[in-house]
C-alpha cells in the first residue's frame, strides 16, 4: 500500500490533531513539510512532530517536491488561495471544516479542484465517530425506519484561536465554526441525496463583546420532509457537549460523544493536566477522553479519505458536501435577516426524494392510528373511520386469565 507524503499547512489546534493522528495511528502515512504564518510557531510544531521541513512561504510548503498531499489547516480566510495553489500544483488537497467562509467561495473552490481534476476530500472529522459511523449503517439498514427528525448538538466555551472570532476572517461564529458540524451530521442521517429546502434560523451574541454569534439553534427542512435541528454555542460551560439524536417511524437513536461516555473520575488533586478537548478545569469532577483522536473521528476520516486515494474513488466527506454545507449556513444567516424560512439556494446535484409516507394498517375497515399492550393485557387500538375522519377507542383482543 501507498504511503502518502503530506505538506500540513497551520500549526494550530486541528493540524496537531491531524498530525497526531497520521503519526500514530496509519503510521505509513508521515507529514515531511509544515507551513506557518510564525516561524517560531512552525520550529515548535516541527520538533513536536519530527517533521523535517518548515517554511513561512505558502507557495513554497504546497509545491514542495517531497509531498503529494496537502493537507489544508488554517483560518478559513486562507482556504481557497491554498486550495488554488495546491489544485495547480496538482495534488491531492485535504482540507478542514468548513469548506469556506460563505457558499460562493466553496463554489468556486469546488469549481476549482474540478477543473484540474485532483482529489478532493473535506475533513469532516464528527462524521466519521465510531457510533456515527454505526449509527449510519443502522439507519441506511433500515433500522429506524424513515428518518422524521435529527438532532445534532455541538456547544463548548469557544474555540481556541484568534482568528475564530474575527466575524471577517471565519466568516461568522458558533454557526460557521459548529454548525458545520451539525449540518453535515444532520445530512447524513436524512440521506444525502435529500435536498435541503429551506432554514428557519435564531442566532445572537448573549455574551461575548464580538460581533459574530455566540449562540444559534436552526431548522433545516429536507424534501422528504425531514427536519433537521441544530443547536451550536460557544458559551457553554463544562466542556465539550457533542449529541446527537436520531427519529425515525421504526426507531430511535442517541448519541453522546463526548460527555458522559462512560469514563469519569473524581480528583481533589493540584494540577493543570490536559483532561480533553475543551475541558475547562482538572480538578473536581472529571470526564477524560481514553483515545480523542479516535472518538473525534480522524482515525476513520484519514483511513478513509487516503484509501479513497489509492482505489481512485471518493470520499464520503467531499468538496461537494462541504459546497452543500455553507450553502445551508447562508440560508441560516439570511432566515435571521427576514425573520423567517429562508431557501437553500445551491447547485443540486442530488437528485430527488420522495417525500415520506406510509401505507396505513386497517383493522376491519379502519386505519389504525395506534396499538397499545395495557397494564392488564388487553390490545387497544385507536382506529379512524376513512369515509367521515371520526376517531374512536377499541379493545381488540384480551388476555385470558
Amino acid at each position: 500500500m501507498q504511503s502518502r507524503r503530506i505538506t500540513m499547512l497551520g500549526t494550530g489546534l486541528i493540524a496537531d490533531f491531524y498530525t497526531m493522528t497520521l503519526h500514530g495511528q496509519r503510521n505509513r502515512d508521515f507529514v515531511s513539510v509544515v507551513y506557518s504564518r510564525s516561524q517560531e510557531r512552525g520550529d515548535a510544531f516541527a520538533q513536536r512532530w519530527n517533521i523535517a521541513n518548515v517554511t513561512t512561504s505558502l507557495e513554497e510548503a504546497i509545491n514542495h517536491p517531497d509531498t503529494d498531499v496537502v493537507i489544508v489547516a488554517l483560518p478559513n480566510h486562507m482556504h481557497e488561495e491554498a486550495i488554488t495553489l495546491a489544485a495547480k500544483a496538482g495534488k491531492a488537497i485535504l482540507c478542514t471544516k468548513p469548506l469556506a467562509r460563505n457558499a460562493e467561495e466553496a463554489k468556486r473552490i469546488l469549481d476549482t479542484v474540478e477543473k484540474a481534476g485532483v482529489f478532493a476530500g473535506y475533513l469532516e472529522d464528527l462524521c466519521y465517530t465510531p457510533k456515527t459511523l454505526k449509527a449510519v449503517k443502522s439507519v441506511e439498514s433500515g433500522a429506524v425506519g424513515d428518518v422524521l427528525w435529527v438532532r445534532s448538538r455541538e456547544t463548548h466555551p469557544g474555540p481556541h484561536s484568534a482568528w475564530f472570532w474575527d466575524d471577517k476572517q471565519a466568516g461568522g461564529g458558533c454557526i460557521i465554526d459548529l454548525g458545520c458540524h451539525c449540518i453535515e451530521i444532520i445530512r447524513n442521517f436524512v440521506g444525502k441525496g435529500n435536498r435541503p429546502v429551506e432554514v428557519l434560523c435564531w442566532k445572537d451574541t448573549l455574551v461575548h463583546p464580538i460581533n459574530a454569534e455566540d449562540n444559534a439553534i436552526a431548522l433545516i427542512k429536507f424534501e422528504s420532509g425531514a427536519i433537521g435541528q441544530f443547536e451550536v454555542s460557544w458559551t457553554f460551560r463544562g466542556g465539550m457537549d457533542l449529541r446527537d439524536e436520531v427519529a425515525g417511524t421504526h426507531g430511535t437513536i442517541w448519541m453522546n460523544h463526548f460527555l458522559r461516555t462512560g469514563f469519569e473520575m473524581f480528583t481533589a488533586a493540584e494540577g493543570n493536566s490536559y483532561i480533553a478537548e475543551k475541558s475547562e478545569t482538572s480538578t473536581g469532577w472529571l470526564f477524560p477522553v481514553g483515545d480523542e483522536v479516535a472518538e473525534l473521528g480522524y482515525v476513520d476520516m484519514f483511513t478513509d479519505m487516503f484509501n479513497a486515494m489509492e482505489s481512485n474513488t471518493k470520499p464520503m466527506e467531499s468538496f461537494y458536501d462541504g459546497y452543500v454545507v455553507n450553502a445551508i449556513m447562508d440560508a441560516c444567516f439570511k432566515s435571521v435577516e427576514i425573520h423567517g424560512w429562508a431557501p437553500v439556494e445551491l447547485d443540486w446535484r442530488g437528485g430527488t426524494t420522495p417525500r415520506i409516507s406510509n401505507t396505513p394498517t386497517m383493522f376491519e375497515g379502519q386505519v389504525v392510528i395506534k396499538q397499545e399492550t395495557l397494564p392488564d393485557g388487553r390490545v387497544k387500538m385507536i382506529l379512524k373511520d376513512p369515509q367521515t375522519n371520526e376517531f374512536s377507542d377499541r379493545v381488540v383482543a384480551i388476555v385470558n386469565s
